[in-house]
């Protein structure tokens, strides 16, 4: 919980920072951008009691829309908004209670609408060269599919159960049970802009802070929640500039 708070916190500092900026005397900026993103995510689920994974890559794309309201001090501070359709979930690493490796295969793909709202700061040119930027907010999504995979090898015990070095079993065959999901969100990117737009390359790093499933005591897992590093590109072309 403290290691949630903290991020929680860096995230309103950041925001604050952000609209603090609007309340000074600077340079007053009125210039509206839209465009597309796409890219690739790296997702886990932190688990507990803990299940074993490699990150599971998924694809992630979307609308971008940014308004640039103000450079203060020579931070262009900016309003940021996507709407994407993100791939995410995990990958077990398979170990039998003898810690052998397991050949079994396990895989849960989850497919979600989300919205990520976002302060973006941005060091450098805003027009005609470079700046690198950082942008961080909350994200809300809601899940529109969840598809289970699973190798046609399966090993089990002797009553059926799977044979696992950890015991952990309830995830298999259990259906999501909070389909809306919140978390932060924050990143780092580099962009070049030119009289045909605005490309742009980012990392960011999302935190979930609900959970999966269910988490009172007589529920299989105290926490369930999404860990995803994000890498995108994404290409602006501005409607309005003041």
């Amino acid at each position: 919980m403290k290691f949630y708070i903290r991020h929680c916190c860096s995230i309103v500092l950041l925001l604050l920072a952000a609209l603090s900026a609007h309340g000074q005397v600077g340079e007053q900026l009125h210039d509206f951008s839209i465009g597309v993103n796409g890219g690739i995510n790296l997702s886990q689920i932190s688990f507990t009691p803990k299940i074993n994974q490699t990150y599971l890559m998924g694809p992630t794309a979307g609308l971008t829309l940014r308004y640039t309201s103000e450079r203060y001090f020579g931070i262009l501070c900016a309003f940021q908004a996507e709407l994407n359709l993100n791939r995410t979930g995990w990958k077990e690493d398979i170990y039998a209670q003898n810690n052998e490796k397991l050949p079994d295969k396990y895989e849960r793909e989850l497919t979600y609408v989300s919205l990520p709202i976002l302060a973006s700061l941005g060091f450098g040119r805003k027009d005609r060269g470079a700046k690198g930027y950082l942008v961080a907010g909350p994200q809300v999504s809601l899940l529109v599919k969840d598809r289970e995979k699973r190798s046609e090898t399966w090993t089990t015990l002797a009553n059926g159960t799977p044979n696992r070095i950890n015991n952990v079993v309830q995830q298999y065959g259990k259906k999501v049970e909070n389909k809306f999901e919140y978390g932060i969100t924050a990143g780092l990117g580099f962009e070049l802009s030119s009289k045909v737009g605005h490309f742009m390359i980012e990392g960011r790093y999302y935190l979930g802070l609900s959970n999966l499933y269910g988490n009172s005591k007589t529920d299989p897992f105290a926490e369930s929640g999404q860990r995803t590093i994000v890498a995108k590109i994404t290409y602006l072309f501005d409607v309005l500039k003041r």
